[in-house]
């Protein structure tokens, strides 16, 4: 098994993980979660982000910000498999007093910034990257957003401002499955042509498949030796990966799968594994 098998096996692993949790606190967010198992992975146990569970604050780690808040469980089941934090906590997800709450926040070791409301993230990774060049230090910044928070301006400003400063130590990536709340966001409200919009402010732009790892691999480790410029991966991406009631199905955006649908899910991912 290669270096690349090993790590869709442990993606695979990890959506389980999600699953279960969602489906026990009975509420979550398993679309966007599924779809960007891949991109985390890739960062958290391929080699890219610089980070140390042990001293989560440690002053020359790498930024990872989920942008995309509401694909918190994903986060939370790599974070714990990585030894932020405790397995057990996980099937505590959305309870009351519950570090793992269903949007981020940074009582939970490892979370950078809170993320609930849409299209702040990437503002947040701005002035991360902005103080981290001031400083002198090589830090690099990582930040995941969805294509349905496209729809925010906010997201734009941020990403004129990372272009006007030629913020070379930031990285967008952009969970591109498609697929929001409502249904297809290009039908919600269009985003396309996402990579032409980035280049637009600045950026270098790498579009892959966000389910294969060796490109995504790639991506982020030439993202990563950027200086002059930002850069925008477009990861092209299946909502609901793994889980056969829930592909490219809008309506597993904010639902738990039923008992059923979460064995027969199982089994497909086992399979995979």
């Amino acid at each position: 098994m290669n270096h690349c098998e090993k790590l869709l096996k442990q993606a695979n692993e990890l959506r389980i993980t999600t699953l279960e949790m969602i489906s026990h606190a009975k509420s979550g967010h398993p679309g966007g979660s599924l779809s960007c198992m891949d991109i985390l992975t890739a960062l958290y146990f391929g080699g890219i982000l610089k980070h140390d569970p042990k001293n989560p604050n440690d002053e020359n780690r790498d930024y990872f910000i989920l942008s995309k808040g509401h694909a918190s469980a994903a986060l939370y089941a790599v974070l714990a498999e990585r030894g932020y934090f405790p397995k057990k906590d996980l099937l505590t997800f959305r309870e009351i007093n519950s570090h793992l709450q269903g949007h981020p926040t940074p009582h939970t070791p490892g979370v950078e910034v809170a993320a609930g409301s849409l299209g702040q993230g990437l503002s947040f990774s701005v002035g991360i990257a902005l103080a981290m060049r001031q400083d002198k230090k090589p830090n690099h910044i990582f930040t995941l957003l969805g294509d349905g928070e496209l729809q925010e301006g906010q997201v734009w400003e941020a990403a004129m401002a990372a272009g006007h400063f030629g913020l070379g130590n930031l990285t967008v990536i952009v969970d591109r499955n498609g697929l929001q709340i409502d249904g297809k966001t290009d039908d919600v409200m269009r985003v396309a042509p996402v990579g032409e919009k980035f280049a637009a402010f600045g950026f270098e732009v790498k579009e892959i498949d966000g389910h294969n790892l060796t490109e995504i691999l790639a991506a982020l480790n030439e993202a990563k030796l950027s200086k002059a410029k930002p850069v925008a991966i477009i990861a092209h991406t299946v909502k609901g990966k793994g889980a056969p009631c829930a592909e490219n199905n809008f309506a597993y955006h904010g639902v738990a799968l039923n008992p059923q649908e979460l064995k027969e899910a199982e089994a497909h991912l086992r399979a995979t594994c």
